[in-house]
């Protein structure tokens, strides 16, 4: 039986994309910039979904888009990286997931205490009020309104915007003894930072390629250089071996 101590023990997972590449879901950024195809900059950013010239011809653009990754995400399943952190959370309740992701595959696995940073694909807002948000499962198509009668969008964080969720999962971070980071890459801003925002925790890194920079610390890391299904495990075992009494 592990130390009371564990019990007590504030823990962050933050994800990324590669935790649910192993589920079918394609990682939302390929080196050359573009997404299936799409410049993430057309169907991604603010300013694509604003811009005064064939603005319903855009925005049909960026709706299908979103359409498309929404369906997709009815075809994938969570995977074992998903559930043994759902596991870990029911065993240690001050257990908390910040993810990058906009699938809901955490969710399905069975974690309760999730903070989307960059929003959520099953959800969609008022452009107008993004304090106005409803669930949204199926096509979001341009006629489909908010209850303050405009235009819903996706509820995603584009570029161009800030992350509302941001402080929020700073604190939670600052509050955390150990902080495990799984698929992701840990250098694109602004979430990157998250990682750094406090020095005196348990620091952990699952994924395939880790950055040399991160590498560099690998004397005060815990780096696990491979995918999140056996690098997660592995991390959690780590983590309920060291002597921290």
């Amino acid at each position: 039986m592990l130390p009371f101590f564990y019990m007590k023990m504030n823990v962050v997972f933050f994800t990324g994309a590669g935790i649910s590449a192993e589920s079918g879901i394609k990682t939302f950024r390929d080196h050359d910039g573009l997404w299936e195809g799409q410049d993430l900059m057309e169907v991604a950013h603010i300013d694509a979904w604003n811009r005064p010239t064939e603005q319903l011809k855009q925005r049909q653009l960026i709706l299908e888009f979103y359409n498309q990754r929404r369906r997709q995400l009815k075809e994938v399943q969570a995977n074992k990286a998903h559930l043994l952190i759902a596991d870990f959370e029911k065993r240690f309740p001050n257990t908390h997931i910040i993810t990058q992701n906009v699938d809901d595959l955490h969710e399905r696995a069975g974690s309760k205490n999730i903070i989307h940073l960059h929003g959520e694909l099953l959800k969609a807002e008022s452009e107008k009020d993004k304090k106005l948000v409803v669930p949204w499962t199926e096509d979001l198509n341009l006629g489909d309104l908010a209850e303050d009668g405009h235009q819903l969008r996706p509820h995603i964080v584009w570029f161009g915007e800030h992350l509302p969720q941001y402080e929020i999962a700073a604190k939670v971070i600052r509050e955390a003894d150990a902080i495990i980071s799984i698929g992701t890459s840990g250098v694109v801003e602004p979430a990157a930072s998250l990682f750094f925002e406090k020095n005196n925790q348990i620091k952990m890194i699952v994924n395939p390629v880790i950055d040399q920079h991160l590498k560099k610390n690998a004397l005060t890391y815990y780096l696990f250089e491979e995918q999140a299904s056996t690098g997660v495990e592995k991390a959690i075992k780590q983590l309920e071996n060291l002597d921290i009494s």
